[in-house]
């Protein structure tokens, strides 16, 4: 009768106590199948992918800064920033008064040289007959080398100034667009250095990136890769590599490498402008519906790979044979079936 008091007194603590010791013991439970749950994993097949992104930047490669040779009064300037022109058009000229008159001067020159050489040819004809002593034929010889020597200095010098009238024109040795001009008004004083004009050819548009030495060598020509520039947002403009340099890029403060890539934007090609940044992404390893599982559950011994096979509660040791590994997951080649379950002691 005192335990019946006793428990219809103290009926709610006995309740909450076992309600209490109920949770704990699920909660236990919970916590180790958790537990063996996250220590295994069933083989599945999945694709994998191994990508390789480079950052980079829009550049071309015919772009040509332009100057005179020399310095002078710039007489005519033909384009202006935007026109586009073609290959060896003339854009600009400087005055070509006195170079003109020094021409007619060297030209006449030219021709006194040439009539004094030519009648001095006719003067010693017989030059190298028997009748001369040694020491006339020598000093005849080196009289007629002297008029060889006027009229050669003559030619030098016409060609020389031929030269000069030509570089008094600037032209363009590319098609392209005029993308800037130093100055772009005539009838002012320049020199070499404050008379550039730029030309870039908008056909030879590239995106140029750089890869450290450990990447460049997962490169080759003819590389198919996809560009996104920030300027273009959810743009994907396919690329293929055109050349990868021999030597490092200079200026860099490690050793990197340039990768040239064509692209193709198509209606858009005209909208991109030199300096765009984006990224570049390859694949450089795809495996399709290959069966893979974590490297975590891989163990070494003897130069040989083992898993620990699960099934109906039994663990076994099975050796595998593994393939190429991506972000962590390993193909399994043989030792293991689809749907299989292995278990990590390690975790």
């Amino acid at each position: 009768m005192k335990f019946i008091k006793i428990v219809k007194r103290f009926w709610l603590l006995f309740l909450i106590g076992f309600l209490i010791g109920g949770f704990v013991m699920w909660s236990v439970t919970q916590s180790k199948a958790k537990e063996n749950e996250a220590k295994t994993f069933v083989v599945t097949k999945q694709d994998l992918v191994e990508e390789l992104s480079l950052s980079g930047e829009i550049d071309a490669e015919e772009k040509v800064e332009l100057r005179f040779q020399t310095s002078g009064l710039l007489t005519w300037v033909g384009v202006k920033e935007g026109d586009r022109v073609k290959k060896f058009q003339t854009l600009a000229s400087l005055d070509k008064r006195e170079l003109q008159n020094s021409m007619s001067k060297l030209l006449n020159t030219y021709s006194k040289t040439r009539w004094d050489f030519e009648q001095a040819q006719a003067d010693n004809k017989d030059w190298q007959t028997d009748g001369m002593t040694d020491e006339a034929r020598a000093t005849v010889k080196r009289t007629l080398d002297k008029y060889q020597f006027d009229l050669n200095n003559s030619v030098l010098s016409v060609e020389s100034q031929s030269l000069a009238l030509k570089y008094a024109n600037l032209w363009t040795p590319i098609e392209g667009v005029v993308t800037n001009i130093d100055a772009p008004v005539a009838g002012q004083n320049i020199t070499p250095a404050t008379a550039t004009f730029e030309v870039v050819n908008p056909k030879s548009i590239i995106f140029s990136a750089t890869a450290d030495q450990t990447e460049v060598v997962s490169f080759s020509e003819g590389m198919q890769g996809v560009v996104s520039l920030d300027s273009f947002v959810d743009t994907e403009i396919p690329a293929v590599v055109k050349n990868i340099s021999y030597t490092p890029k200079a200026g860099e403060s490690g050793t990197v490498y340039e990768i040239k890539m064509s692209i193709d934007m198509g209606e858009d090609n005209q909208k991109v402008r030199l300096g765009m940044t984006g990224d570049v992404s390859f694949v450089t390893k795809e495996f399709k519906d290959v069966l893979v599982i974590p490297e975590g559950y891989l163990k070494k011994s003897d130069g040989k790979y083992f898993v620990t096979l699960l099934s109906k509660g039994i663990k076994t040791q099975k050796e595998v044979d593994i393939g190429d590994s991506i972000e962590g997951m390993v193909i399994i080649r043989e030792g293991l079936n689809e749907k299989d379950t292995i278990y990590n002691q390690s975790k």
